[in-house]
């Protein structure tokens, strides 16, 4: 059996990392209480060594392991107490994340491999060099099997890994991942944390960490002991690669890389392979293979003059393929003729290329694509130039049409057009990605014949209206919150929106997630300061419910700037606040509460420097939220009625003056779970029961949603007084407005909250009947780690 020390420092980790970020919930912050509640009486037990009490959320690892010995100490001195630490620590391991896909039964096994190009050619090399790898008897047992392809781009590194994944995917079981970590250039490569969340979703993990430690060790316990391709393609560096390798021996690892990484082959001992051009022969069979049948009557020679032309590298080969499948008036000879002119220099008609000459070696993939381009319509190859003023992650109608400036259904068929002639690659239905050297060859001729000020107009077209399109899907999603920005006095929230609409937005969020952080990074890079904030605006409701923390700290870093640089001229001085507000939910989701507090702090002085009464006491909200996490109560509390006091300033017909009820009833049910905390019970049913009272009688309308929320914190409140039956009565009511609300987590995490209850008033079988309840609702919601945990509950319960 683990030590109880190990036991218990692990359970003070998880739930001090968790705290912060709001990881598990209700049922996190409830342990979380539990933790401190567990410190508070050590701490007071008579014999307990002077300054050890734990008075704050243990954050230091010196404080955990601090934490940890003190309640060890005092479980080994009462026998009731260890009883409570075990309990504890044993609900606290249900905070920890954990691979979900691999433990929930019938889990389905990640398939995230794109699908193998049917016009693959030779590279049998590769796949026997792989497989020899694989069956080397006197390979290390303990680690997995890694490779690295590199070569230059367009040399087919990708086709290979993927076309071998597909080949040896029988081997491995438990499944294939695969990750672009976009790795061309530094500006466009992922962080390791941003590929980590990638490969934990694939994974079907449930709730994800914000920080990159954490999701690396999720990543290495998700894999562990499992059999699995998982293919990094297009990496940058060692330092992008090396957090991504699963240490399960039974893996196979593909990376794929222009550059040798040297790091991976010394310290985790993987097999280097250089990829080479196709030989002719090869690229004659590759070229007829994407040409068709309809052109298989071609004579041999011209064939062959057409492969010679491509250099042997398949990008150039598929590219000049493509383009003779889909044009019927093309000839071999004038595709060979147009390569043969472009390496000596010319154009078709005799004029000189510019920078090709004798002494600068042709580009294949160049040529290729300056056939292809050759042969677009005037329209078509405007479009094309036009996706390129930015390296938007994929392309989709939306994005296409407004960067084009052109009508839904032209850009949907040129999109195809470009996808036949491979100058484009569909991803997934009707969405598509460049090749980093088709677009790099775009946006060179963008640069060249629309210049600098169109590929701008282009930028701001698509900026902003993929501005109207998260503002709109962030009102589906939480309408009631406030709003700041122009785009939204535009807009209205669904009157009555039809059952799942908030989660069908979130999930269009999720899907334009990367695209919208590519607009924001295109926006600053152009001096677009009133979009760029206004976009991050757009994202609270995505960040706040699913987090993606990388993303959300860089996007509002860029946000909180450009909102400053409008505030020295004519912006809205406003946004400084807001943005500072969105930025420090964002670090305290990655752990970093001191530079979430200087992010609160510097919002509550630039809200109250402009005269925004509503953003600074949403500021000190916030403030007091981050202390109440951080238990520092007393500080908690003060903040809430401070900006309480605030709101009580804002007349009929101020800014922000319809909002004030909602926002004084919220605190007011802040202010009475902090009393309770403070075992203050009779001022925290007072504080509490306003609340309702509050959220009863809202101008525009009760709102029972959060009037369950209360019921919920009462039933807490009585539950920590030692009054389960009083608990009981609050708790009921908090289930039947739940119920009827559609609120499924909510109802699930009261269930569970209720099934307590009952246990502690000797009610065994009503205890069972709610876990079971919640179980299901768990399930229905996606959420397989609190049905783990309500079904691991109700076994226990019926031993």
């Amino acid at each position: 059996m683990e030590p109880l020390m190990d036991v218990v420092f692990s359970a003070v980790g998880t739930v001090a990392s968790g705290a912060l970020s709001g990881a598990g919930g209700e049922m996190g912050r409830r342990i979380s209480e539990r933790l401190h509640g567990l410190l508070s009486r050590a701490g007071a037990e008579p014999g307990t060594p002077s300054g050890q009490q734990v008075l704050v959320l243990p954050r230091t690892e010196q404080e955990r392991r601090a934490a940890a010995l003190q309640l060890v100490e005092l479980a080994r001195s009462s026998p009731e107490f260890a009883r409570e630490v075990r309990e504890w620590a044993r609900a606290a391991s249900w905070l920890a994340p954990r691979a979900v896909a691999a433990v929930a039964p019938g889990a389905s096994r990640p398939q995230m491999l794109p699908p193998a190009t049917a016009a693959f050619t030779d590279r049998e090399d590769v796949l026997a060099w792989i497989r020899d790898l694989l069956d080397d008897a006197g390979r290390s047992p303990g680690a997995p099997v890694v490779a690295t392809l590199t070569g230059p781009g367009g040399i087919g590194k990708t086709a290979t890994a993927v076309r071998c994944a597909h080949e040896l995917s029988e081997r491995f079981p438990d499944g294939e991942l695969f990750i672009d970590l976009a790795g061309a250039s530094a500006g466009t490569a992922l962080t390791p944390s941003e590929a980590l969340v990638r490969l934990l979703e694939g994974l079907g993990t449930g709730t994800i960490p914000g920080d990159e430690a954490r999701q690396r060790d999720l990543f290495r316990d998700c894999t562990a002991g499992r059999r699995m391709i998982v293919v990094l393609d297009n990496a940058l560096d060692d330092a992008q690669v090396l957090p991504l390798l699963p240490a399960s021996p039974g893996c196979l690892v593909l990376v794929t890389s222009r550059h040798r990484l040297g790091r991976v082959v010394a310290e985790h001992g993987a097999h280097p392979f250089t990829l080479r051009p196709l030989s002719t022969a090869d690229s004659v069979l590759l070229l007829r293979r994407v040409a068709g049948r309809a052109r298989s009557a071609a004579p041999e020679e011209a064939v062959r003059a057409v492969a010679e032309g491509t250099g042997g590298i398949p990008l150039a080969v598929c590219t000049t393929g493509a383009g003779l499948a889909v044009r019927e008036h093309l000839t071999w000879d004038r595709v060979a003729r147009g390569l043969s002119e472009r390496i000596h220099g010319t154009r078709q008609t005799g004029a000189a290329m510019g920078d090709v000459g004798p002494d600068t070696p042709a580009d294949p993939v160049r040529l290729a694509q300056d056939v292809s381009y050759g042969e677009l319509t005037p329209a078509c190859a405007a479009f094309y130039r036009a996706l390129a003023v930015w390296a938007w992650p994929t392309v989709n109608v939306l994005c296409a049409r407004h960067a084009a400036g052109v009508e839904e259904a032209e850009a949907r068929d040129m999109l195809e057009q470009l996808a036949r002639v491979h100058l484009l690659e569909e991803v997934a239905e009707e969405r598509y990605r460049f090749h980093d050297l088709a677009r790099a060859h775009a946006r060179e001729l963008a640069v060249a014949e629309d210049g600098e000020r169109r590929m701008r107009d282009a930028v701001r077209r698509v900026a902003v209206a993929y501005l109207r399109f998260a503002a709109a899907a962030d009102l589906r999603v939480i309408g009631q919150r406030w709003h700041l920005g122009p785009v939204y006095d535009r807009l209205a929230a669904p009157v009555d929106p039809e059952p799942g609409d908030a989660a069908r937005a979130l999930a269009e969020l999720r899907a334009e997630r990367e695209n919208i952080a590519a607009v924001i990074h295109a926006a600053d890079h152009h001096g677009f300061d009133d979009l760029v904030w206004q976009l991050c605006e757009a994202m609270w409701s995505l960040h706040l419910r699913l987090g993606f923390h990388a993303q959300w700290i860089d996007t509002h870093l860029r946000g909180v700037e450009a909102a400053r640089r409008g505030a020295e001229e004519f912006g809205d001085r406003r946004a400084v606040g807001r943005m500072l507000v969105q930025l420090a939910f964002a670090y305290m989701g990655v752990g970093e509460a001191d530079k979430a507090e200087e992010a609160l702090e510097q919002a509550v002085a630039a809200d109250e420097a402009c005269g925004h009464p509503r953003g600074q006491a949403s500021a000190l909200e916030a403030l007091g939220l981050l202390r109440l996490k951080l238990w520092r109560h007393d500080e908690a509390r003060q903040g809430f009625e401070e900006a309480q006091r605030i709101l009580g300033r804002i007349r009929e017909g101020d800014e922000g003056w319809r909002d004030v009820p909602r926002a004084t009833a919220l605190l007011a049910h802040h202010i009475g779970r902090v009393l309770a905390r403070e075992g203050r019970f009779p001022a925290a049913y007072e504080r509490l029961n306003d609340a309702l009272v509050r959220f009863r009688t809202l101008p525009d309308g009760a709102d029972t949603y959060n009037e369950g929320r209360v019921y919920m914190s009462l039933g807490e409140a009585h539950l920590g007084a030692g009054d389960p039956e009083l608990a009981l009565v609050c708790l009921d009511k908090a289930v039947e407005i739940m119920t009827a609300e559609g609120a499924g987590l909510q109802l699930a995490d009261v269930l569970e909250q209720r099934a307590e209850c009952h246990d502690r008033s000797g009610h065994p079988a009503r205890a069972a009947e709610d876990l079971r309840a919640a179980a299901a609702y768990y399930e229905e919601q996606g959420n397989a780690v609190g049905t783990e945990r309500a079904r691991a509950r109700l076994a226990a319960l019926e031993v």
